[in-house]
C-alpha cells in the first residue's frame, strides 16, 4: 500500500541542520532533568522496598491511610492515588523491606479498615531487598549496552562486509567491560565510558553505517529516559523492556532507510550523497508512516485504555516510536553524509 506518490522529494536531509539542533535541544533537556533529579526515579524494582497496592470500598483520604500503616512501622511510607478516582485505590511504598512480615496482606487491611472505617482490599504485594534492586539495575544496564554492540556487528556485517573486524572490536570491548566490573568500577559509570570508547572505536574502523544506526538508538533512548525524567515517572523492569522494544524498532526503521541507500549508492552512482538519501528516505516514506503510523495508534489505545499498569509501559513506546521514527530519517541518514565531508 502507498498513499504518498513515488516521485515525491521532500528535503529531508536540506533541513539536517535544524533536525541536529532540534534533537540537541532534547537531549540538553533530558540529561539536565536527570542531573536536576539525582538520575532516574527508580521503582520497586530497582530501588528495594515494599510496594502495596490497595483498594477501598468507598472514597478515603491519604491522611487516613498513613495513621492506619503506623502500626505497621511504615508510617514514613508514600501513598499516591493509582488510577480513576473512580477507582478508590493507592499505591503504598516504602523504603523498608517487609518480607519477614506474616500475613502482611491481612495486617494491611484489618489496620486500613480500622483508621479509615471503609472496608480494605490488598491487590498486590511487591517486595525487592536492595541489594536485589542494585543488582537488577545493574543487569539492566548491562542488556541494554550489549544489545547495541550486538546490532554493531549485524549492521557492519550487512552492509558492509566487516563480519569479523566487527565482532573482533564488539568482543574485545565487551571483554574489557567485563573485566573492569571485576574491580567493583560503578556500574554507571563504567557503561558510559565503554559507550563513548565504542563510538569513537567505530570511527576509527569506518563502521559508518552501524556508527549511525547507533548514535541514533542513543538518541532514541536517552530522549525517551528524559521524558520519564520530566514527568516524574518511576523507572522499573517493564520499562527496561519498552527501552529494548523501542531500540529494536527504531533498529528496523533504520535498516529499511539503509537498504535503499544502499541500492541506490550502486544505481545513481553519479548522484552526490546528499541527493542519493535524500531520495531513499522519500521513497521508503510511505512505509515509513504506515508502520509507525499503526504502531502509535495501538500504543496510544493501550496508553489511554490499558489502565495503570501498563500505563507507563505505554508512555514509553509512544514516546520511543515517535522518536524513533524521527531518529531513522533526520539522524542515522545524515550522519553517513557527515562521514563522507570527514572523508573529503
Amino acid at each position: 500500500m502507498q498513499f504518498i506518490k513515488p516521485d515525491i522529494n521532500v528535503d529531508f536531509i536540506g533541513k539536517r541542520k535544524i533536525a541536529f539542533t532540534f534533537s540537541l535541544l532534547m537531549i540538553l533537556a533530558s540529561i539536565v532533568s536527570l542531573i536536576m533529579h539525582g538520575g532516574p526515579r527508580y521503582g520497586i524494582d530497582f530501588a528495594g522496598g515494599t510496594l502495596i497496592q490497595v483498594k477501598f470500598a468507598a472514597p478515603v483520604t491519604v491522611n487516613q491511610i498513613k495513621a492506619g500503616l503506623k502500626n505497621l512501622d511504615m508510617s514514613a511510607s508514600a501513598v499516591q492515588q493509582f488510577g480513576h478516582a473512580a477507582d478508590h485505590e493507592y499505591l503504598i511504598r516504602t523504603d523498608a523491606a517487609t518480607m519477614t512480615m506474616d500475613n502482611l496482606s491481612t495486617k494491611i487491611e484489618t489496620d486500613l479498615k480500622a483508621s479509615t472505617g471503609v472496608a480494605a482490599e490488598t491487590r498486590r504485594v511487591e517486595m525487592v531487598g536492595p541489594q536485589v534492586g542494585k543488582d537488577l539495575r545493574e543487569k539492566a544496564l548491562f542488556a541494554m549496552f550489549y544489545a547495541l554492540l550486538f546490532i554493531t556487528v549485524y549492521i557492519s556485517g550487512r552492509f558492509e562486509m566487516k563480519w569479523g573486524k566487527s565482532a573482533v572490536v564488539a568482543g574485545a570491548i565487551m571483554g574489557a567491560v567485563y573485566l573492569l566490573s571485576l574491580f567493583n568500577v560503578p556500574i554507571p559509570y563504567l557503561m558510559l565510558a565503554a559507550l563513548i570508547v565504542s563510538l569513537i572505536v567505530f570511527w576509527f574502523f569506518e563502521f559508518k553505517y552501524a556508527m549511525g544506526a547507533i548514535v541514533a538508538l542513543i538518541h532514541d533512548v536517552t530522549i525517551t529516559v528524559g521524558f520519564f525524567s520530566i514527568f516524574g515517572k518511576e523507572f522499573t523492569l517493564p520499562i527496561i523492556a519498552a527501552l529494548l522494544t523501542i531500540i529494536g524498532y527504531s533498529l528496523n526503521d533504520t535498516i529499511i532507510v539503509f537498504d535503499r541507500i544502499r541500492e541506490n549508492l550502486r544505481k545513481y552512482h553519479k548522484e552526490t550523497m546528499a541527493t542519493i538519501l535524500n531520495k531513499s528516505v522519500n521513497e521508503t516514506l510511505s512505509r515509513t508512516i504506515l508502520t509507525s503510523g499503526t504502531t502509535l495508534l495501538v500504543v496510544a489505545a493501550l496508553f489511554v485504555l490499558g489502565g495503570g499498569i501498563i500505563h507507563d509501559f505505554s508512555f514509553a513506546l509512544l514516546v520511543g516510536v515517535a522518536v524513533g521514527t524521527y531518529s531513522s530519517i533526520y539522524v542515522a541518514s545524515p550522519i553517513l553524509l557527515a562521514w563522507q565531508n570527514r572523508r573529503k
